[in-house]
């Protein structure tokens, strides 16, 4: 299962929730330095989920805000849920 984030790098605090042009928006204390906010993105990801962190692989855009994440094995309900966390604000 492949789906769109937007990534807010530098936040005051971890959080998933609400949508940015159809992608799932994801925002992390950690900043956009060495792949710090990448690692952050992939364990709030996974909480946010129900899924261990190394589920979750960023298929595209390494280096941007708007990425492309796969989860090779969805749970039950993951596609509702990435729904209802798309509609909750942040």
């Amino acid at each position: 299962m492949r789906f769109a984030i937007r990534v807010k790098p530098g936040a005051k605090r971890d959080a998933v929730g609400g949508e940015w042009n159809g992608a799932l928006v994801v925002a992390v204390k950690a900043p956009a330095v060495e792949g710090k906010a990448n690692e952050a993105v992939r364990k709030v990801l996974a909480g946010a989920l129900g899924v261990r962190a190394r589920d979750l692989v960023v298929v595209q855009g390494e280096r941007a805000r708007d990425k492309l994440v796969e989860l090779a094995d969805p749970p039950p309900g993951a596609e509702a849920l990435l729904e209802a966390l798309r509609s909750a604000g942040t």
